[in-house]
């Protein structure tokens, strides 16, 4: 049943709106494309700690784990062809994400959406039929394609399709359902590697299906965004769409504002040459820096290896699964705390606070490590492990309710209209970037950093959150078209950037390339 409310445009001008059946589809939408995204991110660790995979796929890896107290501990895993099966899904993101800007652009939001469900659904058919390693290989390619497409195009659309009033929580429940789909994965690894004859690894890995199904088939069934619609010059039919979004027939004042902002959207020509301007800066520094950071805190390495690093330090197999699920459970739970108190303590707060939380729990570890588990022996008795899970919850926990939604929430709200998009584009590449370097690197790091893997972490927390505490303003209710006047402009150190004559001067030197008024763009800060 609709009901009713108000939506709110960027000039603070009141429009009517009801939560309709197509609002409630979105949520679905977003459901289905988290689920998708967490799914691969959780199912990959438990998969490659099932000897029946390992065997068949990558049977030096296999031997090496067999050989128990005869291999060193930290490097049994250690396996570029191992790690390739995990990161080459965000390496696969990165560049679709590139076409997917294309085609969310001039295609419009619903067909990349229902592109990215395509891609999904053969990655996963060829992984759980997969007969060799490049059989294996190729279907993680096609679901970093639809990872790089549904990333593009699902949380514009839902920004686009939501009254105003709920857009912030579709985008923290985008995040909140990526960690029921790496808790989901968790448990489906947990059940399958029970399964006798060889086969429970084809089960997790085909069973990723299910969310990709329901992702391409809401593509099917939800309309266009009003918005592309207008972008793509079809008004009549973006009119027809927002009233039946909206639930009602006054929406002309909304429409009115999507002509102008479609209007001022095109005026930008180069929005990516735009983010370099002077007082665009700010918000393009943090966020790439926000992107670098929360994979620098180790996060991923810990989601992507989790049944893998628990047992490397000496968990049998089925409580390292075990384990797994624990800390994924975690996850979930806590991303509830960040829905909750985002809006009420404050962003830094929140990053602060777990930052303290983070390093003291990866330093607890890494003693614990160094003391316990050698090269070739482990003596972690059943305490000092139960000790491992819990220290590794707690700092699942903080990142999950600081680190894990702000890194996208943040740079979302600090962006003009103006470099919105191509500011949302950098921050999805740098991500998948340095996702993908951390996936490629992490089994190699632990074989040679051993215990202090934990250490390299915990020192990216200490300067991560050093730069939080100097360097990044809180935009609490902060409304986003106020964000340059109420935050830029009067912030110890980005103010300096907030300069109109120098952006004047950036420009005017464009149209002369570079020789305006004997003003070099290059020169200037």
């Amino acid at each position: 049943m609709a009901g009713g409310g108000i939506a709110t445009s960027a000039n603070g001008v009141e429009f009517e709106a009801k939560i309709t059946p197509i609002v409630i589809i979105s949520c679905i939408m977003a459901a289905t494309g988290g689920l998708m995204f967490g799914y691969d991110v959780g199912v990959s660790g438990g998969v490659t700690s099932m000897p029946d995979f390992l065997k068949k796929f990558f049977p030096v890896v296999h031997r090496r784990v067999e050989a128990g107290a005869d291999q060193n501990n930290y490097c049994k895993y250690d396996n570029q062809g191992l790690q390739l099966f995990t990161s080459s899904l965000y390496l696969a993101g990165l560049t679709a994400t590139f076409f997917a800007s294309y085609t969310t652009r001039t295609l419009g939001r619903r067909l990349t959406m229902l592109i990215a469900g395509v891609f999904f659904i053969i990655g996963v058919a060829l992984n759980a039929g997969a007969q060799d390693l490049a059989m294996l290989i190729a279907g993680r390619i096609l679901l970093g394609c639809g990872v790089g497409f549904a990333n593009q195009a699902v949380p514009l659309f839902l920004s686009e399709i939501a009254p105003t009033r709920i857009r912030g929580g579709l985008n923290i429940l985008f995040q909140l359902n990526v960690t029921i789909g790496i808790l989901f994965a968790s448990l489906v690894n947990y059940g399958t590697a029970k399964i006798k004859g060889g086969w429970g690894w084809r089960l997790s890995l085909g069973l990723a299906g299910i969310p990709a199904l329901l992702l391409t088939v809401g593509a099917l069934m939800v309309t266009e965004t009003p918005n592309s619609l207008v972008e793509r010059g079809r008004l009549d039919e973006g009119k027809a769409v927002l009233r039946r979004i909206r639930g009602t027939d006054n929406v002309e004042p909304e429409f009115a504002d999507l002509l102008e902002a479609s209007r001022l959207a095109k005026e930008v020509k180069h929005p990516f040459r735009n983010l370099l301007q002077c007082r665009n800066r700010p918000q393009l520094i943090i966020a790439v820096a926000l992107q670098i950071f929360q994979q620098c805190t180790g996060i991923n390495a810990i989601m992507f290896y989790a049944p893998v690093l628990f047992n490397t330090l000496g968990f049998g197999s089925d409580a390292s699964l075990y384990s797994a699920v624990v800390t994924g459970a975690v996850n979930v739970l806590s991303t509830l705390v960040s829905i909750y108190s985002v809006d009420k303590v404050g962003r830094r707060v929140l990053l602060l606070e777990a930052g303290v939380q983070m390093f003291f729990s990866q330093v607890v570890i890494a003693i614990i490590l160094g003391i316990k588990v050698t090269d070739h022996s482990t003596n972690l008795s059943k305490g000092f492990a139960i000790l491992v899970v819990v220290m590794i919850c707690t700092y699942v926990a903080a990142f999950a309710w600081s680190w894990g939604p702000l890194g996208w929430l943040i740079p979302s709200e600090t962006f003009p209209l103006e470099t919105r998009s191509a500011g949302q584009s950098v921050t999805v590449c740098v991500n998948l970037l340095f996702t993908f370097i951390i996936a490629q690197a992490f089994l190699s790091m632990l074989c040679h950093f051993k215990f202090g893997i934990f250490i390299f972490f915990s020192a990216w927390v200490l300067i991560m959150s050093v730069f939080v505490m100097f360097l990044l303003p809180e935009t609490k209710n902060v409304p986003i078209e106020e964000m340059t006047e109420r935050v830029w402009k009067k912030h110890w150190f980005w103010a300096r950037f907030m300069d109109d004559e120098k952006d004047q001067m950036f420009v005017s030197g464009e149209k002369n390339n570079g020789k305006s008024n004997g003003f070099d763009p290059s020169t200037r800060l």
